[in-house]
């Protein structure tokens, strides 16, 4: 494996940790303040703190194109031709941001849904769902998927099983709900596949988070009661979610994407469970069960075996 492509694959198991102590911020977070109201205060957070970066980034192009050199065959300068390419990967960032931040907020919705009816070890299990998903959609889009990657998705899917299940499984409407979200993730990560090496992983992920956040909002108003001193008391665990969670990691998790496959991707982001169940066990003294233990040492396995290389014999 390419040096890029390792570097791709650490940044996005440092989103996946992220995530994972998130986890503690979103249940300290709802002793406070509503499901959509949570979302909507962290996501607009997560799209204001990358504002400044988008800024620098643009004064810096800036610069380049002021420093362009004449062609002087075709009258035309270089910084020009560098200008108008960067407007259209803005235009595709801000495009596809929306895109995938209208799926992350029908994502969250469904799993807020879901988790009201069902039990929360139960939801876990089902959310994780993409890690198989996803190279499912891949065979629809023709994608080859190598034989260590399936035997990865079996391991972790029985690892997920053992970290998150607690009862015997049974089909409910809750259920549904997070399946569909689980979907929607999976949807969520080839659509930024897709997107992230057409465009600055800056601009998807801020316009992204504006849209769910605004989603977010308009939903709470519907459905919740939106106080401010409740906002504010829940302050805390809000920008750790908003600051860490969505500015740094969904950032991290986009620009990795460009030099990773989806299915992978999938395998390693998946490692946000492992991390939370460790981040319960460290911050709050939630204990680990022998079970759960080996369900991180399965899910740890399937990642190692997905980033080991296939041989090819040579013709």
């Amino acid at each position: 494996m390419d040096r890029t492509k390792m570097g791709s694959n650490l940044l996005l198991a440092v989103a996946a940790f992220i995530w994972g102590v998130a986890f503690v911020a979103q249940s300290v977070g709802m002793e406070y303040v509503e499901p959509f109201t949570f979302n909507g205060c962290r996501f607009l957070m997560g799209g204001a703190v990358l504002l400044p970066l988008i800024w620098a980034m643009g004064q810096k192009g800036r610069k380049g194109q002021e420093e362009g050199v004449k062609d002087q065959a075709g009258g035309r300068t270089r910084a020009d031709q560098a200008a108008k390419g960067k407007k259209e990967r803005q235009r595709m960032g801000l495009l596809g941001g929306i895109l995938c931040g209208f799926v992350l907020f029908v994502a969250s919705s469904f799993q807020q849904f879901g988790v009201a009816r069902t039990t929360v070890g139960k939801a876990g299990f089902i959310t994780a769902l993409y890690i198989v998903i996803v190279p499912l959609l891949g065979i629809f889009l023709k994608k080859k998927i190598p034989w260590s990657v399936w035997i990865s998705v079996a391991l972790a899917t029985a690892g997920m099983y053992l970290l998150c299940m607690t009862e015997g499984l049974k089909i409910s409407r809750g259920d549904g709900y997070v399946f569909l979200c689980a979907i929607c993730f999976s949807f969520h990560i080839l659509v930024i596949d897709y997107v992230s090496p057409k465009a600055d992983g800056v601009v998807i992920s801020c316009a992204q988070f504006f849209t769910a956040g605004i989603l977010s909002v308009m939903a709470a108003m519907v459905f919740e009661t939106p106080k401010m001193s409740s906002i504010l008391a829940a302050w805390a665990p809000i920008v750790y979610a908003g600051v860490m969670s969505c500015g740094v990691g969904y950032t991290l998790q986009v620009v990795a994407q460009k030099n990773t496959d989806p299915v992978l991707a999938s395998l390693i982001l998946s490692l946000e469970s492992a991390f939370s169940l460790l981040a319960g066990w460290v911050i709050l003294g939630q204990k680990l069960s022998p079970k759960e233990l080996s369900g991180c040492v399965l899910v740890f396995a399937a990642i190692i075996l997905a980033q080991i290389p296939v041989g090819k014999k040579d013709a």
